[in-house]
């Protein structure tokens, strides 16, 4: 099943890791970075993890490999 996602609607979305590291289950994108020189193409996005309020920038296309992540908390 493929993972499509609309990079505009990024922001504030739901994501499960699939591998859980150190209690970090559920993130949230709290931030969408632009590509440099480029005003509309979307590079890294921040994402938060919701227990420890930790975060880490991902490549935002890493979020359709559904061996790391799914959409929404489950």
């Amino acid at each position: 099943m493929k993972n499509n996602i609309n990079p505009k609607k990024l922001l504030l979305s739901k994501w499960t890791s699939v591998a859980v590291n150190e209690k970090e289950k559920h993130f949230l994108v709290t931030r969408v970075h632009l590509q440099d020189g480029s005003a509309q193409k979307f590079g890294q996005v921040t994402i938060e993890a919701i227990l420890t309020n930790s975060t880490k920038n991902i490549h935002w296309k890493s979020l359709k490999d559904r061996s790391l992540w799914l959409p929404g908390w489950l």
